[in-house]
Order: C-alpha cells, then sequence, then structure tokens
C-alpha cells in the first residue's frame, strides 16, 4: 500500500464529515461545531483541497434530466487499441464512469439513457462500431443504493480514537 499523502486527525475528519452532507457550509458553522479556529477550519479545507483528498462540485441527478435506464457495461479491446478506446468512451455523454478490469483488455463502464431504446442503440450500433471493442456482457441497473458521492472512509483511518 503506498505511503499516505496526508496524515489526518479528528479535526480533519469532522471537516469532511461537514463538508460531505453540505459542499456549501461555511467555515465559520463549522468552526462553531467543531469549537476550532475559523481560520484554522479554512486553512484545513484548502490543504483538503490541493492535497485531493476532497473535490467540491455540484453532483447532477441524471434522473433530473430524463436519464432513467443504467447499465454496467463490460468490454473487451484489443491491447494496442485501449488507449484509443479510452478516449472515446470517456468524450460520450452516456458513459458516467469506466475503469479498467484486472484483465489487461477488460474495461467496465456504466451508462445512463433516457430510454431502452437508446441503450439498445449504444450496445447494438455505438460500442461495436469502436474498431477493437467487444460487448462481453451487461446488466440493467434499476436502482442505484450507493453512489462513490456517499462514500466516506472509516473513523478510524484518520487516525482518531
Amino acid at each position: 500500500m503506498p505511503p499516505r499523502k496526508t496524515e489526518f486527525d479528528d479535526l480533519d475528519y469532522q471537516v469532511i464529515q461537514e463538508l460531505h452532507r453540505n459542499a456549501r457550509v461555511a467555515a465559520s458553522d463549522i468552526a462553531r461545531k467543531t469549537g476550532a479556529n475559523e481560520r484554522t477550519v479554512r486553512k484545513r479545507i484548502e490543504r483538503l483541497i490541493a492535497d485531493g483528498v476532497v473535490r467540491l462540485t455540484a453532483i447532477l441527478d441524471p434522473a433530473a434530466f430524463g436519464y432513467l435506464t443504467a447499465a454496467d457495461i463490460f468490454l473487451e479491446t484489443l491491447p494496442d487499441l485501449e488507449p484509443a478506446v479510452l478516449e472515446r468512451l470517456m468524450s460520450m455523454p452516456e458513459v458516467t464512469y469506466a475503469a479498467l478490469g484486472q484483465g489487461g483488455s477488460e474495461i467496465s463502464i456504466e451508462a445512463r439513457f433516457k430510454d431502452n431504446e437508446a441503450l439498445r442503440e449504444f450496445l447494438g450500433r455505438t460500442l461495436p462500431g469502436i474498431p477493437g471493442v467487444t460487448v462481453t456482457r451487461y446488466a440493467l441497473v434499476p436502482r442505484i443504493l450507493r453512489n462513490i458521492d456517499e462514500w466516506m472512509p472509516r473513523k478510524e483511518d484518520f487516525n482518531v480514537s
């Protein structure tokens, strides 16, 4: 396991929890809740962002835009075409997640669609139209129970008791 870039403490844990609940929360509110100095809280937030520990960003709900159909799709690609395939996948608005599998030619993606016909087109024409790509399997995702934006590390990951 690579060494940590940043050491964490109880204040980091509390700050991250508050930002996780509401990324727009004021440093003064966090300071009030934690008993820390507001300037200290601001510096912690700046450090956590600079170190890449947290990203403060807007998370969009695909359903709000009519994207009600989700699918996990597993692909294989020719190793020499992998960089071009990944670049193409990353540029597709349907693709919400992309990852390399354990094998050298496996790619896993999640994609969103407004209806089943759009999914069918994507699986039957769009993906097979990419040179070197084979769709090996897919699964419809009727309901996502937890997304990455909801994940939090364990309290002990912050070296707190």
